[in-house]
């Protein structure tokens, strides 16, 4: 009962502090940026709600060297929306975008990462390594018998050398 009841108490704590984030979060005050992170070359979408229903504005990539763009007002929630390329002698790092709104002057902002890879999941090795070393069973077993027999002799005549140095019969 009391498990349960720490689940409850836990579980509603966690809604009610989070509650506050997302019913004052607004997207009028920001300048999305999409996607967060990018390689040099790729296309880059901004977006904001900042310039209200019809309003268009200026965007800055000039941070990153990929210079001024227009955003152009859509009919999806009031958003400006506009492009750019971040260019290709793009350095690594976090870089701010900057619009402008056309009326009222408001300067929202948003970040773009530069990575030289903009792979969000971490890619696994496969395959074998090229080591010059074959693993004790290759892919034919007649081979690999044949190993097997060329070491036993090979171990079976050094035994019989040292054996006879050791009684002194010589070589």
């Amino acid at each position: 009962m009391r498990r349960t009841a720490r689940l409850l108490t836990g579980t509603a704590l966690a809604v009610a502090a989070a509650a506050p984030a997302h019913a004052g979060d607004t997207r009028a005050g920001r300048l999305d940026v999409y996607p967060y992170t990018a390689a040099p070359g790729a296309q880059v979408t901004v977006n904001t709600a900042a310039c209200g229903e019809r309003g268009a504005a200026t965007g800055d990539a000039g941070a990153v060297g990929a210079g001024t763009f227009p955003l152009a007002p859509t009919t999806h929630q009031g958003e400006a929306i506009g492009q750019f390329r971040v260019p290709p002698s793009a350095q690594p790092g976090t870089y701010e975008i900057v619009a402008e709104c056309a009326e009222g002057a408001r300067q929202v902002k948003g970040d773009l990462v530069v990575a030289l890879s903009a792979v969000h999941q971490q890619v696994q090795p496969r395959g074998s390594v090229k080591t010059g070393v074959g693993g004790a069973l290759g892919t034919d077993p007649v081979q690999t018998a044949a190993g097997v027999a060329a070491l036993a002799v090979a171990a079976a005549g050094g035994t019989w050398l040292l054996h006879r140095r050791a009684r002194g019969d010589g070589i």
